[in-house]
């Protein structure tokens, strides 16, 4: 997706269409699971500057992946080479903010009810970082296009997570809500997997990369939640905060009434 040089990209290899079918899925997906949350009254545009900038900046990233799909489905690989310089520095606030938003509401006790707040503290930056890293190694490979596509959609399907936290009933699934919502987006790299198979007869080894990081990722948050290293960053996160009263891996007690997010 993000191209950094002037030289005309490898040629195309056939699956344009499956790239850009999935990418409008992803958006449609994503759209809609905050859409429904506006609509039944669980989020709120009264929020601090900093929740709107996260916003702006992560849908701003559904549209230039869905756009770059597009400008390479349609061959308008000038428009693609240059949103994709675009596409390169856009992933560096989407990551501080990422960051900022979870450490607020993590210090505020603002961690929905069926998370571990500690948990919540890890997981939100793990995936972030597990995205951008996606993203640079497809960044890295992108003369190699068929690498270049997977990894960028692999690291797209990270950002799915959030979506299917609020598409998914998380109260109910409590306490894995967090494993369940992550576990979810892996259908997308398998389904890409699947394609290739149907379309050539193997699956791309840049798939099996794309799935062990995103899996990788998930141990890591699972390693660094339960353990004294976890129980550390959260002391040192929280001090000094509301969010210091919380026991770092206990449920909170469900609020009367509706959830309503981003007040951080």
């Amino acid at each position: 997706m993000a191209t950094l040089a002037q030289k005309p990209l490898a040629p195309s290899s056939g699956d344009e269409r499956f790239f850009l079918t999935a990418a409008i899925v992803m958006t449609v997906t994503i759209i809609s699971a905050f859409s429904l949350q506006y609509l039944m009254g669980r989020s709120t545009f009264a929020s601090p500057l900093r929740v709107h900038l996260h916003a702006f900046f992560f849908m701003g990233w559904v549209a230039i992946y869905l756009s770059q799909n597009f400008f390479v489905a349609t061959r308008r690989m000038a428009l693609h080479r240059r949103l994709g310089w675009i596409a390169a520095g856009w992933m560096v606030p989407m990551v501080v903010l990422g960051c900022v938003v979870t450490v607020a509401m993590v210090r505020l006790g603002h961690v929905p009810f069926f998370f571990r707040p500690l948990q919540f503290l890890i997981f939100d930056p793990v995936a972030v970082f597990t995205f951008a890293g996606l993203t640079i190694a497809a960044i890295l490979l992108r003369r190699r296009t068929e690498w270049h596509r997977r990894l960028h959609f692999c690291g797209m399907t990270i950002l799915l997570a959030p979506a299917f936290g609020r598409l998914l009933p998380l109260p109910l699934l409590q306490p894995l809500a967090w494993e369940a919502s992550y576990a979810v987006t892996l259908l997308f790299p398998f389904v890409g997997a699947w394609a290739d198979m149907r379309r050539s007869g193997r699956v791309h080894p840049a798939w099996w990369w794309g799935i062990g990081t995103i899996i990788a990722s998930f141990v890591l948050v699972e390693a660094i939640t339960y353990s004294p290293i976890g129980a550390a960053i959260y002391k040192v996160v929280t001090e000094g905060s509301p969010g210091a009263d919380v026991p770092p891996l206990e449920f909170a007690t469900p609020p009367e009434g509706t959830l309503v997010t981003g007040r951080t």
